[in-house]
C-alpha cells in the first residue's frame, strides 16, 4: 500500500486531508490558549486558592492523558476515522457543560472531560497525517500543522480580549461548542487510512479505498498516474506484536522510553510556564485585559517560528531541527525569567514564543514517525500522554517553585527540562527525514 500512496503526485485530496486534520489542532489550541487568558478570571469568579488555580490549569491535562492513551489504542484497533470523527463530540459536549459550571469542582470535572476529547484528537490525527503525505512532504505540512497552534493561541487571545470584558469566560466555551458541531461535519469527508486497513490485514478493503483515493487525485492532477511497484506492497499479514507489546519489541523498547522522556520534560516545561503567564502578569500589576494583549502580541511570533521550522525540518532534519529548537527554547526561558521591565518581557517573551512553535512543529512531525502502522496511534498516544503527564505537573510545581525562589526560578527550571530533552534527542533518537514510513526500523 505504501507504494500506491508514495507515487501519487500532489493535489487538492492531499490538501484537503491536510486542512481538515489542522482544524483539530486549531480549535484544541484556541481551548489550550483560553486557559492561559482565563484562568485568571475564572479565579476571581470562584474565589480560587493558588492552589486550586494550579489544579485547574492541570485538569484538561490530566483528561488528555487518559483520552492519548485511550485513542491511541483504539485508533490502532478499530481505524483512524472513526476515532477521529467523534472524538470531537467529547471536546463540544464538555465545552457546552463549561458555560453551565457553578463552582471549582464543576469547571475542574468538565474540564478533565473537554481533555479527554481533547487528547483523544492527538493521536489519530498525527497518524493521518502521518500515512497520507508522501515521504517528500511528509515532515514539512506536519510541521506546518503546527501553524494551527499559534493561529489559535492567537485567536483564543483575541476572543477573550472582545469577549471576557462583555460576556466573560463562559460565552468562550459557548463559542467553541458551537466550533465542534462544524468540526464533526466536515470530517466525514476524511478516509480510513489505506495503510492502517493493510496493517490490520484487511486488504480488501485497503484496495477500495486506496482506489477511490487515486481516482480523486488523478481528477485532481488531470493526468494518469505513475505506475508502482507490486511486489513492495505485498501485505505483512503479521504476527507481530500490536498494541502497547509492539513498543517494547527490542527494536522500539529504548526508542520509546526515550520518546516518552522528551515529550515529559518539554510539556512539563513549557505548560509549567504557559499556564500561569497571564496570572504572573495581572499578579504583577498588569490588569487582565493589558496582559491578555501583552501575551497576544508575543504569540504573534510563534508564526515565523513554526514557518522557519517547518523549512528546516527537509533541510537539516527531524532530530537536529528538534533540537536546535528546544535548546533555543532553553535560552529564551532563561532570560524571559531575568527580564526587568516591559520592554525586556516583550523581546524574550516573543524570542521564547518563535522557538516554542518551532520546537512543536518538530516535535509532532518526529514522534508518528517513529512508530510502525500497527503501533502508531498507542505510540503516539503513549508519547503524548507521558507529555499530558508533565504538563500535569508542571502548573502544580510553579506555585511551589515560586514559594521557593520566584519567578525566575520557575523559568529557569524549565530550561533546565528544555536542555534536557535536546540532549536526549539527540543521543537517543533516530533521524528520519524523507523515509518511507515502512523502512522506518532502528
Amino acid at each position: 500500500m505504501s507504494a500506491r500512496l508514495e507515487r501519487l503526485p500532489w493535489s487538492r485530496f492531499q490538501r484537503s486531508i491536510f486542512l481538515v486534520v489542522a482544524t483539530a489542532w486549531l480549535f484544541d489550541s484556541i481551548d489550550l490558549g483560553a486557559i492561559t487568558f482565563l484562568l485568571s478570571p475564572i479565579s476571581t469568579e470562584f474565589h480560587l486558592s493558588a492552589a486550586q488555580a494550579g489544579l485547574l490549569g492541570s485538569a484538561s491535562f490530566a483528561g488528555m492523558l487518559t483520552g492519548a492513551i485511550a485513542a491511541g489504542s483504539l485508533a490502532d484497533r478499530i481505524g483512524r476515522q472513526k476515532v477521529f470523527q467523534y472524538s470531537i463530540l467529547i471536546w463540544g459536549v464538555a465545552s457546552l457543560a463549561l458555560v453551565f459550571a457553578w463552582d471549582f469542582n464543576s469547571v475542574a470535572s468538565f474540564r478533565f472531560l473537554l481533555g479527554v476529547g481533547m487528547g483523544a484528537e492527538f493521536p489519530v490525527a498525527a497518524a493521518l497525517i502521518a500515512e497520507f503525505m508522501p515521504a517528500k512532504k511528509r515532515g514539512r505540512y506536519a510541521a506546518l500543522l503546527e501553524g494551527a497552534w499559534p493561529v489559535g493561541f492567537i485567536a483564543a487571545g483575541a476572543i477573550a480580549y472582545f469577549m471576557v470584558p462583555a460576556w466573560g469566560w463562559r460565552g468562550f466555551f459557548a463559542l467553541q461548542a458551537v466550533l465542534a458541531l462544524w468540526a464533526l461535519v466536515i470530517r466525514r469527508s476524511v478516509p480510513e487510512s489505506p495503510r492502517w486497513l493493510a496493517s490490520r490485514g484487511l486488504t480488501i478493503e485497503a484496495d477500495r479505498v486506496m482506489t477511490g483515493i487515486e481516482t480523486a487525485v488523478a481528477k485532481a492532477s488531470g493526468s494518469p498516474l505513475p505506475d508502482y511497484d507490486v511486489v513492495s506492497v505485498a501485505a505483512k499479514t503479521s504476527e507481530e506484536p500490536r498494541g502497547i507489546r509492539a513498543l517494547f519489541v527490542p527494536e522500539y523498547r529504548r526508542r520509546t522510553i526515550m520518546l516518552w522522556l522528551v515529550w515529559f520534560c518539554i510539556l512539563f516545561g513549557y505548560y509549567g510556564l504557559t499556564t500561569w503567564i497571564g496570572k504572573l502578569l495581572t499578579d504583577s500589576g498588569f490588569d487582565v485585559v493589558k496582559s491578555i494583549g501583552f501575551i497576544l502580541l508575543m504569540a504573534l511570533w510563534g508564526i515565523p517560528g513554526f514557518i522557519s521550522a517547518a523549512f528546516l525540518i527537509e533541510v537539516i532534519g527531524r532530530k537536529y531541527c528538534l533540537a536546535l529548537y528546544t535548546v533555543l527554547s532553553a535560552a529564551a526561558a532563561f532570560f524571559y525569567g531575568q527580564a526587568a521591565g516591559e520592554t525586556q518581557l516583550m523581546i524574550y517573551g516573543s524570542l521564547l514564543q518563535f522557538f516554542f512553535f518551532g520546537m512543536w512543529s518538530s516535535i509532532y512531525a518526529f514522534t508518528p514517525e517513529l512508530f510502525p502502522t500497527r503501533a502508531r496511534g498507542i505510540g503516539v498516544g503513549t508519547a503524548t500522554a507521558a507529555g499530558r503527564l508533565g504538563a500535569l505537573l508542571g502548573p502544580i510545581v510553579v506555585p511551589l517553585l515560586l514559594a521557593a525562589g520566584g519567578t525566575s526560578l520557575v523559568f529557569s527550571a524549565s530550561a533546565a527540562l528544555f536542555v534536557l530533552a535536546a540532549v536526549i534527542v539527540l543521543i537517543a533518537l533516530p533521524e528520519t527525514k524523507h523515509a518511507v514510513l515502512e523502512d522506518i526500523s532502528h
